[in-house]
């Protein structure tokens, strides 16, 4: 169960950093960065073709939309272990 939880809190993280590096553009030319929207990026892109940011006055849901996704499946994997 502890690395379940390690798992989906690095997750997380990953999400977090990748909203900071929208907001910084910068950073996205950091190898850190690179490396992070490459890890982020393509589970993102679903959920911005389900939702696109110019249905919600350009702002990007994708990562909260991937939030409660997160936690949806580590409840559902919580129960069953």
């Amino acid at each position: 169960m502890n690395l379940i939880n390690i798992a989906f809190t690095i997750a997380q993280w990953l999400i977090i950093a990748r909203v900071i590096i929208a907001w910084i553009p910068s950073l996205r030319y950091n190898p850190i960065g690179r490396l992070i929207v490459q890890i982020v990026d393509p589970c993102l892109r679903p959920l911005q073709r389900l939702v696109p940011p110019w249905k919600t006055s350009g702002f990007d849901i994708s990562p909260i939309l991937a939030f409660i996704i997160l936690r949806i499946i580590y409840e559902l994997l919580r129960r069953l272990l």
